[in-house]
């Protein structure tokens, strides 16, 4: 089964944060941000980042 579900890079993520995309790509691993790696490249769902960065708040 395929979906069109849109994802976001890490640029899209990077915005999304108020963060560079440098920070992005040092720190996602230690963040536990949920990406998953689809070739070479980090990609994250909407609903994941969103769901991420409120247990962030609440910590």
């Amino acid at each position: 089964m395929t979906t069109n579900r849109p994802t976001l890079g890490v640029p899209e993520v990077a915005a999304f944060l108020g963060v560079r995309k440098a920070w992005v790509y040092d720190n996602w691993r230690e963040q536990q941000i949920p990406f998953r790696k689809v070739g070479q490249g980090l990609r994250c769902r909407p609903a994941d980042l969103e769901r991420w960065f409120d247990e962030q708040e609440a910590a």
